[in-house]
């Protein structure tokens, strides 16, 4: 007689426990006046060390830029940067300058500025570079993964075009190209880790592949059944993602293949709200988050080369409605609790910033090795000129087990090797107001000293551990 024995499918994965875990109050950004605008955008940028949030204003369009430890109630009348005309619909920092971001608006322009290492102490009204080219408003901006200062914007005149901020003029009314395949708005746009492929969704629901150096048309979607309108391109995976709807307003995820987007491998269907789902995607941990746009929660999934592709993890759960979201690269996440992703959420109800931080649990306090591969740093692969001239080449990596200092410093200002604390500069953090306020800085300063500690420990105990193997093996070749 055969005996069954039962065994659970579980699939094997670290992720499987990954957790949301929302800031204190203390730790969030409160009296923001966030943007009423309905436009389809993040409305939120951050880097490790600055947030900067897209403002309601009357008459031209402003945003904010904050220290990111300047938390807890933010002053009505913080400085802002106010050169546009017209209402802000996009920003992006520079990935390779921590300092530099460009802005985009409905007054047809996009502007580059640059930021005071200290953060805004007064209204910043003149931007570095001005690119004039579009004839309508600008609605979205992408820097280029790998090359420094390349920056491409599309706007509602159904154009891409690609800018070089390597030249002298502060006025650039020449793109170096312009890309005219799309019929009608670009509603999304993306690249491959190394640069070399540019994905876009349009108002007519296709996904098109581009080569952006060239500007040539490599694929574009056919099928009817998935209405695209965000866009990724998972490139470790050699595959694409879209958000969207189905043909019965379904929202939808769909994956395809990258050299074929005939028909997508894998569609599914998740509910029927009205709100844009946004995807996030770490190509470290292949973990995909959706994010939509005034829903409260979001969901996440692991993403894998075979099937059944998409692997459902959990929701993340709260009250408060969603408008936007920032999101952290993974050089100023904190890797002493094994932060893996930190998105900053935009709840406009309560004019209020709250960064929600998704933990791998451990039970060691130790390093943990296995979740923090070699990620994209912050130096650029190549310079502007090499990108125009057609070189290609992948991004510079930093390994998460250095120090922030290599994570969070740019080439400007730093020179003075000043102590940095995940990615920031603790001598341009605002000062404290109050004995409150100090008493905290104290407090956070003497956890990371004993983090430090404790890091430094656990580093000496792997050192000695490595010794004793290289001695092990010396002993069994000798």
């Amino acid at each position: 007689m055969t005996i069954m024995t039962w065994r659970p499918q579980y699939r094997c994965s670290k992720f499987r426990h990954v957790f949301g875990k929302p800031a204190s109050k203390e730790a969030c950004y409160d009296g923001v006046p966030i943007t009423r605008s309905v436009h389809d955008n993040h409305l939120c940028a951050v880097n490790p060390r600055f947030l900067a949030v897209i403002t309601e204003s009357a008459g031209g369009g402003s945003f904010v830029v904050l220290t990111l430890h300047h938390t807890g109630k933010v002053d009505p009348h913080h400085p802002k940067v106010t050169g546009h005309r017209s209402n802000v619909l996009d920003l992006k920092w520079n990935p390779f300058n921590d300092y530099c971001i460009a802005s985009c608006s409905e007054d047809t322009t996009v502007k580059v500025w640059e930021v005071p290492p200290q953060g805004l102490l007064r209204n910043l009204t003149a931007p570095w570079k001005e690119l004039q080219g579009h004839s309508r408003r600008v609605g979205l901006l992408e820097w280029h993964p790998t090359a420094s200062n390349i920056l491409f914007s599309t706007a509602y005149d159904y154009q891409v075009m690609i800018w070089n901020l390597d030249c002298p003029e502060q006025v650039i009314k020449n793109p170096l190209r312009t890309i005219s395949h799309h019929p009608d708005v670009v509603l999304s746009l993306a690249f491959s880790t190394d640069g070399s492929l540019m994905a876009t969704t349009c108002k007519d629901r296709k996904v098109r592949l581009i080569e952006p150096q060239t500007g040539s048309l490599l694929q574009e979607s056919k099928t009817k059944v998935h209405r695209a309108a965000k866009v990724l391109i998972l490139g470790n995976l050699k595959m694409i993602l879209t958000t969207g709807t189905s043909i019965w307003n379904v929202r939808q995820i769909a994956l395809w293949k990258q050299d074929d987007l005939s028909v997508p491998l894998l569609q599914e269907d998740l509910d029927g709200g009205s709100g844009i789902l946004f995807p996030f995607y770490d190509p470290d941990t292949h973990m995909l988050y959706v994010v939509g746009k005034g829903d409260a929660s979001f969901r996440y999934y692991e993403i894998s080369a075979e099937k059944p592709y998409l692997n459902y993890l959990t929701d993340y759960r709260s009250l408060l409605p969603q408008k936007g979201m920032g999101v952290m690269p993974k050089r100023g996440l904190d890797v002493t609790s094994c932060e893996v992703f930190r998105f900053y959420k935009l709840v406009t109800t309560k004019s209020l910033i709250e960064p929600v931080s998704m933990i791998v649990p451990r039970r060691s306090e130790s390093y943990q090795e296995d979740i923090y591969p070699m990620t994209p740093g912050n130096i650029p692969a190549m310079t502007s000129q090499e990108w125009i001239d057609g070189v290609k080449r992948g991004k510079h990596h930093l390994d998460s087990t250095k120090g922030s200092k290599e994570a969070g410093g740019n080439d400007k200002g730093h020179e003075d090797g000043s102590p940095l604390s995940n990615g920031q500069d603790l001598a341009l953090c605002s000062p404290p107001k109050t004995e409150n306020e100090l008493r905290l800085k104290f407090h956070k300063q003497q956890e990371e000293i004993r983090r430090l500690r404790e890091l430094l420990n656990q580093r000496d105990v792997r050192i000695m551990q490595l010794e004793l193997e290289i001695n092990n093996v010396k002993n069994l070749h000798s």
